[in-house]
C-alpha cells in the first residue's frame, strides 16, 4: 500500500532531507587520494547524530556502518572498511537519515580526481537519468513514466540499466511501497497523486547490466567488473509539482 504523507509530514521530511544533503557534502569535500571508506563514514555519522538525526541505515537489517560507500564496480551497498581512494576512482556515497521518525534517503556518486572521460559521461548520463526521473513525479502521472524517462536517457547515452535494483517509497521506513523500476514502459503502474513520496535513485553501467552479491551479503557489483554510476533523490509529489527533500546546491552541476 502506498502511503502518503500530509504537508506537514512532508516539512518533517525536508529537514531531514536538509541534513542527508549537508552530509553528503561534507563526504564530498572529504573523499580524495588516500583516505579510507571507513573514516568517511564516521564522519558522516558523528554529523548526523550532531543534527539530533539517527543514521538510517544503520543496523538496518544489520547492516554494519552509517553509510553506503561503494567504489567504481560497486553499483550500491558497499560497507566502509580499510579501502583507501585512488585517483581515478569513484564513489557512490549513499545516506539516509531519520528525524523526528521521519527518513530522507539521498546518493551521490562523486569523482576521485581526475576521471576518464567515459566515466565522466556515465556520472553526467545517471545525474541527467535522476533529473528526468525527478520531472515525471507529477500527479496523474503513471509510475512507470519515472521508469521509462530514466531507461530512455540511460540508455541513448550508451549505457545500461541495472534491472535487479530499484528505487522505492520512503517516509516513515526507509523502503515503502511502491517499487519504482529504472527501466519500463510508460503509462502503467499506479497513478501518481499529491503527497507520495518516493526515492528516485537511477543505477546505470558502463558495461554490461549483471550484477553480483559479494560475501558480504551486501556490496553489489557489476558482474563484468565496469564502473557503476548511483545518483538519487528524495521526492514529494505536490500540487506545485515535483519537490526535492534532500537537494543541495552545492552538490549540483
Amino acid at each position: 500500500m502506498i502511503v502518503k504523507k500530509s504537508a506537514a509530514e512532508i516539512e518533517l521530511m525536508a529537514q531531514a532531507g536538509g541534513v542527508v544533503a549537508e552530509t553528503l557534502a561534507l563526504l564530498g569535500e572529504n573523499a580524495r587520494p588516500g583516505v579510507k571508506t571507513a573514516e568517511l563514514d564516521a564522519l558522516a555519522d558523528e554529523f548526523i547524530v550532531s543534527q539530533g538525526g539517527v543514521p538510517t541505515f544503520k543496523g538496518y537489517r544489520g547492516f554494519p556502518a552509517a553509510t553506503c560507500l561503494s567504489p567504481n564496480d560497486v553499483i550500491v551497498h558497499g560497507i566502509p572498511g580499510n579501502y583507501r581512494l585512488q585517483e581515478g576512482d569513484v564513489l557512490s556515497a549513499d545516506v539516509g537519515v531519520t528525524l523526528e521518525g521521519f527518513v530522507a534517503d539521498s546518493a551521490y556518486t562523486f569523482a576521485i580526481g581526475d576521471i576518464s572521460e567515459e566515466t565522466e559521461a556515465l556520472l553526467d548520463a545517471c545525474r541527467g537519468a535522476l533529473e528526468v526521473g525527478i520531472e515525471q513525479c507529477v500527479g496523474g502521472n503513471r509510475l512507470s513514466d519515472i521508469s521509462h524517462a530514466i531507461q530512455t536517457v540511460a540508455e541513448e547515452a550508451g549505457f545500461s540499466v541495472v534491472r535487479e535494483l530499484s528505487g522505492h517509497g520512503v517516509g516513515r521506513a526507509m523502503h515503502e511501497d511502491p517499487q519504482i523500476p529504472n527501466f519500463g514502459q510508460p503509462g502503467r503502474g499506479p497513478v501518481l497523486a499529491e503527497g507520495m513520496t518516493l526515492a528516485i535513485e537511477p543505477m546505470i553501467t558502463a558495461g554490461k547490466p549483471e550484477i553480483y552479491v559479494h560475501d558480504d551479503h551486501w556490496s553489489i557489483s557489476t558482474r563484468d567488473g565496469s564502473v557503476a554510476a548511483h545518483f538519487e533523490h528524495t521526492v514529494a509529489v505536490t500540487a506545485e509539482g515535483p519537490r526535492v527533500l534532500t537537494a543541495a546546491s552545492v552538490l549540483l552541476r
